[in-house]
């Protein structure tokens, strides 16, 4: 059977960090209804502003033939929907998946005959065909292959990164028949300006998808754990990776906190599919725990600094400097440094939170704490320097200094923003991951 989809229209099911973008590149060049089912992002990006940073207003008005839209009835003239919601977990670190049949459940209730329906949402490998064409199959009365087809290429949009942007990026794709993959393949290939990977199968794709991010989880894993063991050898783990680098092929992942709605997600999806195979996954779920617990750490840290200089903790105040998952970014989904502050607070400390990126209704909601500022007029007893914003980059120990108060303040420099030995002529006592 001939798929093409050279004219049809193509309806983008959620404008987030991975749907816009799509939906900017081709309503360059197609029709295109931009979905989402909050209002107001709808409202903002037909007024021009995308509040996620990702797309600027000049690139939204060159999407000539770009509208956007909260009604699902204005998805039925499309005949190509590629989903792009959320797949969160709960919890308990299962997959919540229920986003994603929502959006299937719509889309089967207004797709049209011969329509395909593409998902680049992070699965296991399986998924596409388990949990989604079931719901398309129930909503629509159509059947799977012959009344539908189904595509499945994975997003790899990294937030706030300028350079590594969608046409940029090499893309994976994959159909339901091969005549479907062939079609899904050159559908992309008109945006894409890196070129295409068709992958023989959808779990293959899917697949290719979830170990990405498994990848630089278990990376960042290795990193922390190495950080924990150089701290009590009594050695900088960042002298150490500077070290190591002169090595050609050393590997240049560094420690931190790993958030966000992709590496510190991902993994559980791939060991959530192996168990119910009967397979108990272990460096994988290693890897998880390390990073889960990464917040607690450094709050742990830093109390047993300024306990060890001498400071009543409970009376005390620290400063935390960002809150979102990933430098220079507003989202704050998943951010680990809540893990931090709730560790903080739960020692009695008054935790002070600042960060210019993000959203502070969001974060009272998410996590229940409030954001503001850090002022010289109202010192503190520690910093946290928490995510590597450029605003933070650019200032220095002095500066630093001019926050906090008393002869013994602790710095925590969790990504290793600032020279430590400035820092301790400054009068910090310093602690770094």
């Amino acid at each position: 059977m001939t798929i093409s989809l050279k004219n049809a229209a193509i309806a983008v099911v959620g404008l987030g960090y991975v749907g816009l973008p799509l939906a900017v590149e081709f309503g360059k060049k197609r029709p295109v209804v931009g979905f989402d089912i909050k209002r107001k992002r709808v409202e903002a990006l037909r007024a021009g502003e995308d509040d996620t940073l990702e797309v600027t207003s000049a690139a939204l008005a060159e999407a000539k033939h770009l509208s956007f839209s909260d009604d699902p009835t204005d998805l039925g003239k499309c005949g190509v929907f590629i989903v792009t919601v959320p797949t969160p977990i709960d919890d308990a670190n299962r997959p919540d998946l229920s986003p994603l049949v929502r959006a299937s459940e719509m889309i089967g209730s207004v797709m049209p005959q011969g329509a395909v329906v593409i998902y680049e949402s992070t699965v296991y490998p399986g998924a596409t065909e388990e949990i989604c064409v079931p719901a398309l199959e129930r909503a629509s009365g159509k059947k799977f292959n012959v009344d539908f087809f189904c595509g499945y290429s994975p997003e790899r949009i990294n937030p706030a990164d300028k350079q590594n942007t969608l046409a940029s990026i090499v893309k994976v794709t994959s159909g339901s028949t091969p005549e479907a993959a062939g079609a899904v393949d050159q559908l992309y290939s008109e945006i894409i300006t890196a070129g295409t990977h068709r992958a023989s199968s959808i779990k293959v794709a899917e697949a290719c998808k979830v170990i990405e991010n498994t990848q630089r989880d278990l990376n960042i894993a290795l990193m922390n754990e190495l950080s924990i063991v150089f701290a009590r050898v009594g050695i900088d783990t960042a002298e150490v990776l500077q070290a190591a680098l002169t090595k050609w092929n050393f590997l240049n992942f560094r420690p931190g906190l790993v958030g966000g709605h992709c590496i510190g997600v991902d993994p559980y999806y791939l060991t959530h599919k192996a168990e119910q195979l009967g397979y108990i996954p272990q460096v994988v779920l290693a890897g998880r725990r390390i990073n889960d617990n990464m917040g607690r750490y450094v709050a742990r840290n830093t109390i047993k600094l300024m306990l060890k200089n001498g400071l009543d903790v409970p009376r005390c105040r620290v400063g935390v400097m960002g809150v979102t998952f990933k430098e220079n970014c507003p989202d704050t989904r998943n951010s680990r440094v809540a893990d931090l502050v709730h560790e903080l607070q739960d020692h009695g400390v008054e935790v002070l939170v600042t960060d210019p990126h993000a959203d502070a209704d969001e974060v009272r909601a998410e996590y229940g704490f409030k954001v503001g500022s850090l002022s010289p007029d109202d010192p503190v007893d520690a910093l946290v320097v928490a995510v590597g914003h450029h605003e933070y980059r650019d200032m220095t120990p002095a500066y630093l200094r001019s926050l906090t108060r008393g002869s013994a303040p602790v710095l925590a420099d969790v990504k290793s923003l600032y020279d430590r030995h400035a820092a301790a002529a400054e009068g910090f006592t310093v602690f770094r991951l």
